[in-house]
């Protein structure tokens, strides 16, 4: 039985309301149009919009690393890999570069073959995007509207609170734990009648904490079958810890969990916006209604496939990334900061009101970060030079507090 009353601590931040009924107007001024016989030029007036869309917070990208004569500019600021496409990777998508006054494939038959075959699911169970955060979008597109609610905890991805006002839909931000990991028995006292969609963000960006197998069963167990969960695994092949699930496990036996992943982090394919959900087929079907037609490129298609079939190579890379991740945290550490327990490519330093302070230091020293104001700092874990220039800012300014 849901919860009717919410959860303590849990935020509920309704969209804006709708438009109120106004008496008709009467224009300000009307003016022949020369271009169109019979036409007229309104001023004073323009068109309405959603009201959804006041307010609507700004995605705020990583900022590009600041360029200073003299100085050795490195970008940790956006997750992205640090290394060059994996082999074959770049032949493909040149070759079909070659076609690109073509229409791609809309239904991305090539890459949901492939898909199908590496997670061993059904193709009818799988969707393509642009990028996980699109495919995410047109989950709820699928699910909720004006008068539904969307849970998520917070701080977490930062587009959550986006995707979900643009649909009408409320946001429902849980805060994160002491420990900076989702708190699932507040998500799931948080559940109302008007719950469709939950986000479980795993590891969470920009903590990098994870959920562990037991607690997320446990979660699931209490969520209604008729409400979607969705587990954002952006960066599910950075994880080492044997008790954090692998989400494609846990949707074949649920139908009311959706997996997303990406090949914008460790395959190393942020510029081509490709992404995917694995999902039971009403899901599913609901997701490719919604997709931008031909939204996914012939390059990015093609890309996506080679990179899946170079999985040895990329558990190459991501292994260095993992030993460089292993590194930062104990340099880290040791220098007195607290920093959580991280299964991602990031690192994430809880400052306060040094936050800001903190990423002008670093960007002086030629790296910039992704600051939160008033909360953190996310930092990618890069090619080890740019960590190098990290941890020695982090110990000067630790001598600074």
């Amino acid at each position: 039985m849901r919860a009717t009353a919410r959860a303590t601590g849990a935020q509920c931040v309704a969209p804006p309301a709708p438009f109120p009924v106004s008496p008709r107007r009467e224009p300000v001024c009307r003016k022949a149009s020369p271009g169109r016989a019979g036409a007229r030029m309104v001023w004073g007036m323009s068109p309405k919009l959603r009201r959804e869309l006041d307010g609507i917070p700004t995605y705020k990208p990583g900022r590009p690393p600041a360029v200073e004569e003299g100085v050795t500019a490195y970008k940790l600021s956006s997750n992205e890999n640090p290394y060059a496409p994996l082999p074959g990777v770049l032949e493909a998508a040149t070759a079909a570069a070659e076609n690109f006054n073509r229409y791609p494939d809309m239904a991305c038959t090539a890459l949901h073959a492939e898909l199908a075959h590496r997670f061993g699911v059904p193709e009818e169970h799988i969707a393509t995007g642009t990028g996980s955060v699109g495919v995410a979008q047109q989950l709820l597109q699928s699910t909720a509207g004006p008068g539904d609610e969307v849970i998520y905890a917070w701080r977490s991805f930062e587009a959550y609170p986006i995707i979900t006002q643009i649909t009408g839909a409320a946001s429902v931000r849980v805060p994160l734990d002491a420990g900076e990991t989702h708190d699932l028995d507040a998500m799931a006292a948080a559940i109302t009648d008007r719950t469709r969609l939950i986000f479980v963000c795993n590891p969470n960006n920009p903590t990098g904490t994870v959920v562990r197998r037991e607690a997320l069963e446990r979660f699931l167990d209490r969520v209604p079958p008729d409400v979607l969960v969705v587990l954002d695994e952006a960066y599910k092949e950075f994880i080492r810890d044997p008790e954090v699930p692998d989400g494609v496990e846990v949707y074949r036996d649920r139908p009311n969990v959706a997996v997303l992943r990406t090949f914008s982090k460790a395959y190393g394919l942020a510029g081509l916006r490709v992404g995917f959900a694995i999902a039971h087929e009403p899901v599913a079907a609901a997701l490719r209604k919604t997709a931008v037609p031909f939204g996914v490129s012939q390059l990015a298609q093609d890309a996506a496939v080679a990179s899946l079939r170079a999985e040895a190579a990329l558990l190459e890379r991501v292994d260095a990334l993992v030993g460089e991740r292993t590194r930062v945290f104990d340099r880290l550490t040791a220098q007195g900061w607290t920093v959580p327990e991280t299964h991602a490519n990031f690192v994430w330093l809880r400052l306060g009101e040094r936050t800001t302070d903190f990423a002008a230091a670093c960007e002086r020293a030629g790296v910039t970060v992704r600051p939160f104001a008033g909360e953190g700092v996310r930092i990618t874990v890069g090619e080890e030079a740019a960590n190098d220039v990290l941890i020695r800012t982090a110990e000067a300014f630790r001598k600074e507090l």
